[in-house]
Order: structure tokens, then C-alpha cells, then sequence
């Protein structure tokens, strides 16, 4: 079914030098929602951090709180910045899909097409066997930009497809 790659191997790595990829698909709206709100997250934290030893609320908050505080708005802002990671790139060679965890190779001639499902929130590559893989870089709310993804990926397919 594929290639994943193994763990810190970027799919950079992968492609033969020289070659380019064809398209290269990048949620759009999704990924400005996922950096406001991880901006949100920072500055409330930090915003409560810094006001957690000001206030006299009964319990004595340390320095101690005040970082865990702050650490704990990092960390979720991280968890929502990995909503920016979905990623579809296309070449002679095959097709690269990331999703928020994961990367994967598939070559042309297990790709048997690009469907949008009524109602589905992304696309996916379907594959042999009634399986696939979700491409979270074409997503349905990012509308036109969408819609000219599924038309190059086509393109490409048409060409170096069965």
C-alpha cells in the first residue's frame, strides 16, 4: 500500500533530486483558525500566569504555578498548530500525503483515484480493496481552493496514473 517513512525522514528525503512536484495542496482556512486560536491560548495562559500571584484569591500560587501556567498554553497552542501540518503533494513519482501525524508515499499505481464524498469535511485517495487515505489538505471548507487541488491532482493522475 505505500511507503511510510520512517521516523525522521522527511518526505523531502524521499523525492528524486531534480524532479519537482507537480501540486502541492495546503488547507487554507483551517490553518488561520489553528494559529489564532494557538495565538489565543498563549496569551490567556501567559495572561494568567502573570496575574495568578498578583490577586489575593486565598491560595498561594508560586512561581512554580505561574510556569506551569504559561506551559500549559504552550502546549495546547502546539497541539492545535499541528492542525497546520495536512499536506498533499503530487509527482511523477507518486503522491505524498501528510496528515496531522502521519506521512505516507503512494505510488501512482495503487492510487485509483481522488473522491469527495457527499458531506465529507476532506478528500481521499482511494485505493485497491475498498480502503483509503484521507487527504486532510484538500478540505471541503476551504471551497475554490479546494475545488483547483482535486482539478490538478486529476491532471497529474491523468498522466501518471494507470
Amino acid at each position: 500500500m505505500g511507503t511510510d517513512l520512517p521516523a525522521g525522514q522527511s518526505s523531502d528525503e524521499a523525492q528524486p533530486s531534480g524532479e519537482t512536484w507537480e501540486l502541492i495542496a495546503r488547507p487554507k482556512k483551517t490553518a488561520r483558525y489553528a494559529i489564532a486560536t494557538a495565538v489565543v491560548l498563549v496569551v490567556i495562559h501567559f495572561g494568567l500566569a502573570i496575574t495568578l500571584a498578583r490577586e489575593s484569591t486565598g491560595v498561594y500560587f508560586r512561581a512554580s504555578d505561574q510556569i506551569a501556567m504559561a506551559g500549559i498554553g504552550l502546549f495546547l497552542a502546539g497541539l492545535v498548530l499541528l492542525l497546520t501540518r495536512p499536506r498533499l503533494r503530487v509527482s511523477a513519482r507518486g503522491i505524498g500525503v501528510r496528515n496531522v501525524l502521519t506521512e505516507r508515499i503512494v505510488d501512482w499505481d495503487l492510487a485509483l483515484g481522488l473522491s469527495f464524498p457527499d458531506g465529507a469535511a476532506w478528500a481521499r485517495i482511494e485505493l485497491p480493496d475498498d480502503e483509503f487515505i484521507p487527504i486532510m489538505a484538500i478540505q471541503a471548507n476551504d471551497r475554490e481552493h479546494a475545488v483547483e487541488a482535486v482539478r490538478r491532482f486529476r491532471d497529474a493522475q491523468a498522466r501518471w496514473g494507470e
